[in-house]
């Protein structure tokens, strides 16, 4: 049997106002262990909204979001930032790196807070993700001496530095060229297939289809379930060299 990571129970987010607005509207939604989810849908469907839901950025005005079993919805604040410190990794369309931190030092940030590691564990840690990114050679590049790609990467380092068991991201490719934005989205479908979950929200079918399932957003509600293809089914379909 899977192991479910992330749930979601009857989950709604409403603005208040003279005039209420509901963004997300009664959503259900289980997420495996090693599952990789795309979340689609028109701009201001919600998808955004569910995904802040989800990674504890945002809280809901109904429902329950469960993070490896933990329910969260009583959590006192400092409860919710240790649960998204320690279990979810962010990455976002705009890296949002400090533009006066070092790669390096962008990395450690999360570390730091977390508290958990000696100041040289948390440097050889940056250092290796760096490296498994492709970016041994600018862990002390400063983000405007970096590519578009390139800071992404950073970003998603940054994202895996305190050993999440999930990671959202928030249209991840959307700023990218076609280069980088095959480089990213490979680097999040080989994350999801070492066993972490992994939740994206993306406007590209293409890319969406390479997850294991596709969830289509439409008024805050989910209008469509979809399987993916993944990445095997995706290789096995893939023609091969005679």
């Amino acid at each position: 049997m899977s192991e479910i990571a992330l749930e979601a129970v009857g989950l709604v987010r409403r603005i208040e106002g003279a005039i209420s607005h509901t963004l997300v509207n009664g959503i259900d939604l289980a997420v495996d262990k090693g599952e990789f989810v795309a979340i689609t849908g028109p701009s201001g469907s919600g998808k955004s909204s569910l995904l802040y839901l989800l990674g504890l950025l945002d809280a809901p005005s109904e429902g329950e979001v469960i993070i490896c079993g933990q329910p969260t919805s009583k959590l006192s604040e400092n409860e919710r930032a240790k649960v998204r410190l320690t279990r979810c990794g962010f990455v976002f369309q705009f890296h949002f790196l400090l533009p006066e931190f070092t790669s390096l030092d962008n990395v450690l940030l999360p570390m730091r807070a977390a508290g958990r590691l000696s100041e040289r564990e948390m440097r050889e840690r940056g250092l290796e993700l760096l490296a498994s990114l492709g970016l041994k050679d600018h862990a002390n590049k400063r983000p405007n001496q970096l590519s578009g790609g390139q800071r992404q990467r950073v970003a998603i380092a940054r994202a895996l530095s305190n050993r999440p068991e999930i990671i959202v991201a928030d249209e991840p490719t959307g700023a990218l060229d076609t280069t980088s934005t095959e480089q990213v989205f490979a680097i999040l479908r080989e994350i999801a297939d070492q066993g972490r979950t992994v939740v994206v929200v993306t406007h590209d079918p293409a890319l969406a289809a390479r997850a294991d399932r596709r969830m289509h957003i439409v008024d805050g509600k989910v209008h469509q379930t979809l399987a993916g293809r993944g990445q095997a089914e995706l290789e096995a379909a893939a023609p091969t060299e005679t």
